[in-house]
Parts: C-alpha cells; sequence; structure tokens
C-alpha cells in the first residue's frame, strides 16, 4: 500500500502520477473505514482527495500558506501531513480535531469551522506577507455552499485590488449540507456546463494554427483576448468583472490538470480563483446518492451505509420537524426560514408540504435574520431554524433589524449547548448570554421533548421576538407529568419541600437540558439528607423573580444549573437579582467557564467543564456544610 509511505507532503512527490492514482483510492478506502467507526465528516472529504493532493503537490507547506474554508473537508491534508494515526481517536476527548488547528500541527495555518472565512483570513495573510516582503503562496480553499456567504463577496471585493499574488481555490461540488440555491448557484451552474465555451476554444485554436504564416500569430493573439472571449460565451463571468482572474472550470478529480493550473496561477501577480469542480462523495455509492446524509455521519455500516446506534428514539431536531409541519397546517402565516440547512434543522417535512411558505437562503444567516424580520413587517409569522453557533453570525441584525423593531421572529435554535465532536467551533455555548443582552428578546428552553412542542406554540402566538434553544440528541422523555400551560415569564415548579428545615433546603434552578441533570441532583442530595426542591425555570428572559422571592425565603442555597458560559447567563442575572434582594442567601452559578470547550462525547464535555451531576452535587454538598 502506498499510504503506508506517506508520513508528510515529500513522500507524495515521490510517486508518479499512476502510484498516485492508487493513492487516491487507498486514502477513500481509509477514510471510508475510519469514519464509519468514530463518525465524522464523510461525503465533503471524499470529494477532494484529488484536489488536496494536487494542492500539496503544487505548493510547498508549512511554508505556503493553504486556509480550508470551514475545514471539515480537510481529513486529507491531515493524513498527507502526517497525521493519518490519529484517525483512531478523531473526534474524541483529547483526540484529533475535525478540523485545521494551528496547535496540532504546523501545516494547519488557520484554525476554522464556520463557512465563507477563508478568504478573508487568507488577504490578511497576503497582506503580512507583503509587508514583511517575503515570498510564498497564500491559498485560500472555499466551497460554493460557503460562497454564498456574503463575507466571502466582501473579501473578493477587497481582494480584487490586488497587485500580488493570491490564489482562491473554489471547490464546486453543487453542495454545502443541502443542495445549493441561489443566483451564485444558478452562475456557478452555467459556468459547469459551459461545454460551447471549451468546444469554441479548441476548435478555433485548431483551426488558426492551420493556416500557413498568420495561424500561429493568431492564435496568440486569440490568447490574449481570453478573457473577453470568457466574457461573450459565458454568461455573467461573475468573478473577472469583480476583477478577479479566472481559471477553468478544471476537473477535480484529475491531479495534473489542477496542478498545472495552480502553477500557472501562481506566476500572476493578482488575485487568482482557481474553479475546481469535485464530487462530493466520489468513490463511496452511499454518499454519492445522499451527501446530505453523509455530510456529517454518525458511526455507519459501510456495505449500507445505515448508521449503527439506531436507537428508533426521537431527537430534538425530530420533534420540532413534527411540530413546525402542525404549525403550518394551523396558521397561512407560518413561514420558515434555512440557512442551508434544511435537513440538519429538521425542515424537510416542511419544505415538501408548504413549499410555498419555505426559504432556504444559503449559507447567510445575517441575510436569513434581516429576511426573517422583513416578513415579520409586512404580517407574516417566520421561524428562522438555526444551529446556535451560527446565529452568532446574526447577532446585529437580530438586535438591529428583529429585536429594535420588536417583530415577531421565531428563532428555532438547534445544537444548544454542548454538542460534542464538532468541539468549540459548533457548541452553542454562547446564545443565553448575547440574546439575553437585547431588549425586547424572550428566550425560553424546554425541560423535555413535549416542553417544546408547547413552547413552540406559544411562540407561534407571541407578538414579539423569541427563542426558543433546544439541544442536539435524543429527546428527554422524563417528567411527561408535568406538563402545565406556559405562562409569560413564569417558571415551573417539579418538586416542592416548602416548609422543610430551611437551613437543610436547596432549590435548583434549571435551564432546559440541565432539568434531567437537575433529577440526579436532587436525588443524591436526598440521599445525603437534604430538602431539595427543583424549579424548571422555562424562562431566560425574562426569569421568574417571584419564584426566586418564594425559593429564598425556604431554602439557604439557590443553584442556577445551565449549559451556557457563565458570564451574561441565567445564572449571573439570578445571582445579581438574589444580591440586591435577598443578602441572607447564597447562589451558585452552575455553567460553563470562561474558556473553549474542546471536542468529545457530550458526558466527559460536561464533566470536564463541571456541570455534570456529580460534580454539581459535590459542590452544592461543600456549600451546605
Amino acid at each position: 500500500m502506498f499510504l503506508e509511505r506517506i508520513n508528510s507532503p515529500e513522500d507524495l512527490r515521490k510517486l508518479s502520477p499512476t502510484e498516485q492514482k492508487i493513492l487516491a483510492s487507498e486514502i477513500r478506502e481509509f477514510l471510508i473505514e475510519k469514519i464509519s467507526v468514530t463518525g465524522g465528516h464523510l461525503a465533503s472529504n471524499l470529494g477532494v482527495v484529488e484536489l488536496t493532493m494536487a494542492i500539496h503537490l503544487a505548493f510547498s507547506m508549512p511554508r505556503d500558506k493553504v486556509i480550508w474554508d470551514v475545514g471539515h473537508q480537510s481529513y486529507t491534508h491531515k493524513i498527507l501531513t502526517g497525521r493519518k494515526d490519529g484517525f483512531d481517536n478523531l473526534r474524541k476527548f483529547g483526540g484529533m480535531s475535525g478540523f485545521p488547528k494551528r496547535n496540532e500541527s504546523e501545516y494547519d495555518c488557520f484554525n476554522t469551522g464556520h463557512s465563507s472565512t477563508s478568504i478573508s483570513a487568507g488577504l490578511g495573510m497576503v497582506r503580512a506577507r507583503d509587508l514583511d516582503k517575503e515570498d510564498y503562496s497564500v491559498v485560500s480553499v472555499i466551497g460554493d455552499g460557503s460562497l454564498t456567504g456574503g463575507m466571502a463577496f466582501e473579501a473578493m471585493n477587497n481582494a480584487a485590488e490586488l497587485k500580488t499574488n493570491f490564489i482562491i481555490i473554489l471547490n464546486d461540488n453543487e453542495m454545502s449540507i443541502s443542495e445549493n440555491v441561489g443566483g451564485l448557484s444558478n452562475a456557478l451552474s452555467s459556468i459547469r456546463t459551459a461545454d460551447a465555451y471549451t468546444g469554441l476554444k479548441s476548435e478555433v485554436v485548431n483551426a488558426l494554427e492551420s493556416i500557413p504564416v498568420i495561424g500561429e500569430k493568431t492564435v496568440k493573439q486569440l490568447r490574449k483576448t481570453k478573457r473577453g472571449i470568457k466574457q461573450l460565451v459565458i454568461p455573467g463571468m461573475l468573478f473577472e468583472n469583480m476583477g478577479l482572474t479566472y481559471l477553468g472550470p478544471v476537473d477535480g478529480h484529475n491531479i495534473n490538470q489542477m496542478v498545472a493550473a495552480f502553477n500557472h496561477a501562481k506566476k500572476l501577480n493578482e488575485c487568482v480563483l482557481v474553479h475546481v469542480v469535485t464530487r462530493k462523495g466520489k468513490g463511496y455509492s452511499p454518499a454519492e446518492r445522499h451527501p446530505s446524509r453523509f455530510h456529517g455521519t454518525s458511526p455507519f455500516e459501510i456495505e449500507t451505509g445505515i448508521p449503527k446506534d439506531r436507537n428508533g428514539k426521537a431527537n430534538y431536531t425530530d420533534v420540532f420537524s413534527t411540530v413546525i409541519r402542525k404549525l403550518g397546517e394551523r396558521n397561512p402565516k407560518v413561514v420558515a426560514i434555512t440557512a442551508a440547512m434544511s435537513d440538519g434543522t429538521g425542515l424537510k417535512r416542511f419544505k415538501l408540504k408548504y413549499p410555498d411558505r419555505f426559504f432556504d437562503v444559503g449559507i447567510a444567516e445575517e441575510h436569513a435574520v434581516t429576511f426573517a424580520a422583513g416578513l415579520a413587517a409586512a404580517g407574516y409569522k417566520p421561524i428562522f431554524c438555526v444551529y446556535s453557533s451560527f446565529l452568532q453570525r446574526a447577532y446585529d441584525q437580530v438586535l438591529h433589524d428583529v429585536c429594535m423593531q420588536n417583530l415577531p421572529v421565531v428563532f428555532a435554535i438547534d445544537r444548544a449547548g454542548i454538542v460534542g465532536c464538532d468541539g468549540e467551533t459548533h457548541h452553542g455555548l454562547f446564545d443565553l448570554s448575547y440574546l439575553s443582552t437585547i431588549p425586547n428578546m424572550t428566550i425560553l428552553a424546554p425541560k423535555n421533548k413535549w416542553e417544546l412542542s408547547d413552547m413552540m406554540k406559544f411562540a407561534v402566538e407571541y407578538d414579539g421576538p423569541i427563542a426558543i434553544r433546544y439541544p442536539r440528541g435524543e429527546a428527554y422523555d422524563g417528567l411527561k407529568e408535568y406538563r402545565a400551560d406556559i405562562e409569560y415569564g413564569k417558571s415551573e415548579l417539579i418538586y416542592d419541600e416548602t416548609g422543610s428545615d430551611r437551613e437543610k433546603s436547596v432549590a435548583l434552578f434549571a435551564v432546559g437540558s440541565m432539568v434531567a441533570i437537575a433529577e440526579g441532583v436532587r436525588e443524591d442530595l436526598k440521599a445525603g439528607g437534604y430538602n431539595c426542591m427543583l424549579v424548571n425555570a422555562r424562562f431566560v428572559k425574562p426569569f421568574d423573580r417571584e419564584m426566586i422571592n418564594r425559593m429564598a425565603k425556604t431554602s439557604k442555597l439557590l443553584v442556577t444549573m445551565e449549559e451556557n458560559v457563565l458570564i451574561g447567563g441565567f445564572g449571573q442575572q439570578v445571582l445579581d437579582y438574589t444580591n440586591e434582594n435577598h443578602i441572607d442567601v447564597k447562589v451558585i452559578n452552575i455553567a460553563v467557564p470562561d474558556r473553549f470547550i474542546e471536542h468529545g462525547s457530550v458526558s466527559l464535555l460536561r464533566k470536564d467543564a463541571g456541570i455534570d451531576k456529580d460534580t454539581i452535587v459535590s459542590e452544592i454538598i461543600k456549600e451546605m456544610d
């Protein structure tokens, strides 16, 4: 096997073209085998095997700098840079990240995880290179899905001014996570299918070269005017019109073609975009047929592609999917919005049943929020379904366009809290903090799957900005018997021990996913001889001051529990209020500490962050004693 010989890019360069093709097949087999065990991003990585090899053949990393947009497609890059042994612990706690990490390898020059950032980062490195009067290549690799993000266009607009070399590689596989949408996708499609241009060029060149004396001179002149011919033949020539030099389309599975294109791009003192066409999931038929399903996959059976961990239980996204479809049926003003995540956020059924009221705006969260504001201002009830970590990208729009106008936009925030193996760029640990700072915003978190349904119904009837945040994974089905109506700003007292000895009494105020953990904490405290009341906070903003007052009268200690960073979260709001109004009551805030949380299983990461049951019980007993 050639893969066994590869420990650095230098080893790749020793292989012949035939051997490189064999290596590409071996890399795909390796990725399928390893990801079937650990889970990870499969389809995107299978699609860029040859592209990554061509980059390492044409450029000399780590001197040359290559920035992978999002970075979930960097697995082959990790293999070629001496990290193939790390795949047994891919995305596990303490193991190798599924994204580029500067502290993991000198070949990773920039950390990524969210889309549309690579061109901006690359442009910054280009300017630093030139200020230092150094000579190396800077390459930003970006997908066609990420290119729909406004930040990418801001960066390209700035890069068009360059009089120095900067290379953008557009990895065009017609997909982001879901199928690409919009004008840019259509423009790229027209370029991909412009056979007329390719055919015209070869036919014209062949015909002219056959003319004695003048033929060769005419061909040279024709090459000088190739930009003009592209303008005439390829509709729009979007990138050339922006001031970038365009090369392509190039076959993204032909290493020689790509290396030639990259070497040509290196010679130009300007910003060059090389358009590379790849196939997502290439080499594994289940991923080729269902690239969305294999974008980020759990462990699966190689023969069928079927997940290994099917337990038949609904997750929170499944519950939301059912609820929003029913809400759409009951209210014709309900519309759903996604930023290229229709499958991931559970909108597929709504999309199929109400296609006219479903809007996929592409990877453009900022636009999605203001688009929702426009719909709300025009009398509709938009529900923007988004992952917590991606909503961060639209903070200004939430503040300025939605909340400042007090518009009735519903934010359905999936993947809130610790999400697990994707790590620090994907944990949803900040939403309670950044949303709580905004006037007019209301924030809720459900304790179980039934409460998510009830909160969504409440949100659609509410006349103002409202956010419901819920975690990734299996929906909690405990506490079914506790299903009081949702009342604005009111919490839910689940276990009441009012009247017990105040000095031995603790009141737990748990937010969303922490209610299930709080049940275990309560059981341990009861076994230790303490009286313990459990309050389901429900509302983070506004929080229930009356319940705080009630519990402060009967409890020595109030404990807030949230799967969010401590600073600016629910607990700090409660602490401030209690310090002002109940100076004889002690408050403990259980929350994620002020640091970024790495990748790993949710249970391990909760323990590492100190928000697991055993750690919480220990903290409470220490304070009570």
